[in-house]
């Protein structure tokens, strides 16, 4: 991703949002929509879901999350990119 000057994405959620129309052309779904989506799916999941992905190592040096490098991007903005890359990249039928 290139990013500006500032270090802020050129593309986030917090951008995206204020233009509603471009909004729903990069993803597909309304800001509200999405805001659903997020809220009711994807938070009340993505906790559990790492904390039970980091819990499978058995033989851990260190406790979970003291290692390691943490995201760039915090969920909200990974799940934006994840629906633009299903919108604009996905060109092939497997």
């Amino acid at each position: 991703m290139v990013a500006r000057q500032s270090g802020l994405p050129l593309l986030s959620y917090d951008r995206l949002s204020k233009k509603p129309l471009l909004f729903k052309s990069f993803i597909g779904l309304t800001v509200q929509e999405f805001e659903d989506i997020y809220n009711k799916e994807i938070l009340k999941k993505y906790g559990k879901h790492e904390l039970k992905r980091l819990s499978k190592r058995k033989a851990r040096k260190q406790s979970i999350g003291a290692g390691g490098r943490p995201f760039k991007l915090d969920v909200k903005d990974r799940f934006l990119m994840l629906l633009v890359y299903y919108r604009l990249y996905i060109t092939y039928t497997l």
